[in-house]
């Protein structure tokens, strides 16, 4: 855990340790048509499931396990 002193004008000049949360981080992005790459469906593995990620007629992404 991080952690910071603030001055602090009221405790006769003692410092206080405060907690730093860390910065939120950007969720990653990638274009469907990278991933699928000319498909129309993808199977992702994930801890030991399959799950299946496909493409409609209208366009449309359904995510199935």
């Amino acid at each position: 855990m991080l952690l910071r002193t603030l001055p602090l004008t009221d405790n006769g000049g003692r410092d206080r340790v405060v907690p730093l949360r860390p910065a939120p981080v950007a969720a990653r992005r990638i274009q469907s048509k990278n991933l699928l790459d000319g498909s129309r469906e993808l199977v992702i593995e994930h801890e030991g499931s399959e799950y299946h990620l496909r493409l409609t007629r209208n366009d449309k992404l359904i995510l199935t396990k």
